[in-house]
């Protein structure tokens, strides 16, 4: 009976009482995970789809970034929109730079995060056109991946979820997907603090390819600038070597 529960395998959990031990006493540390924010969406119209995204970046409690891009190119006819750590997003679209090839299937995408299990910080709203119409899936930090007509991830996309949920209808034209999708980002701009900045919008068509709307909507502009540059004198960083 001993060699039969050994062998079936399966999950054990002979180590949570050793690794609880460990933490009461303070020996060990257990990582957390990290918050990360955005709000990425995607719909698929009758002529193809349409993706969106905020472009706020975040490092714990500070926007070190207003205006990055969270929507990257797979192929001419695939894309996608990347929550969480900005260098494991920006990673996938490395992959397809460093086989030099573009994939035909969504399938390529979630293979590195199912082997990591998670531990690459990356959830994705890919969208794409083929000869049968347009194609919204989520893939997940761990790597599943589900095929819906739209889709709301990051911390805002409940907020966009409620828009979607109100107003999504089937064959919608270009112009009501845009509509929709630029007010299911905003819901999140205004409702999430971890998302903000501007309204990114990518439109791929069936017929005649994909069209990037950068800064679609620019929403909390500054109203204030200070006149002329900042001007600091020759001399204010010191400079330790000059190296050629």
């Amino acid at each position: 009976m001993d060699a039969y529960q050994k062998s079936r395998g399966g999950f054990t959990f002979d180590l949570c009482n050793r690794n609880k031990l460990l933490v009461e006493e303070k020996k060990l540390s257990v990582p957390k995970a990290f918050k990360t924010g955005t709000t990425i969406v995607g719909i698929v119209y009758k002529g193809g789809v349409v993706l969106g995204a905020d472009t706020r970046a975040t490092e714990g409690p500070i926007v070190c970034d207003k205006n990055c891009e969270k929507i990257h190119k797979i192929s001419e006819k695939i894309w996608c929109c990347g929550a969480g750590t900005a260098a494991d997003t920006e990673n996938i679209e490395l992959h397809r730079l460093s086989t030099g090839k573009e994939p035909r299937s969504y399938l390529t995408i979630p293979a590195p995060l199912l082997r990591y299990q998670g531990y690459v910080s990356a959830a994705l709203v890919l969208g794409g056109v083929d000869t049968e119409g347009g194609h919204i899936y989520t893939v997940w930090p761990h790597g599943s991946t589900d095929r819906l007509p739209y889709a709301t991830m990051g911390s805002g996309s409940l907020a966009a979820m409620a828009i979607f949920e109100a107003n999504y209808k089937d064959d919608m034209d270009e112009k009501e997907a845009i509509n929709l999708v630029d007010s299911a980002i905003q819901a999140g701009i205004w409702n999430d603090l971890g998302s903000g900045g501007n309204v990114d919008i990518m439109v791929i068509d069936k017929k005649t390819g994909p069209r990037m709307m950068r800064n679609y909507k620019k929403l909390n502009e500054r109203t204030f600038h200070a006149p002329g540059l900042y001007k600091f004198p020759k001399g204010t960083t010191g400079i330790d070597n000059y190296i050629l």
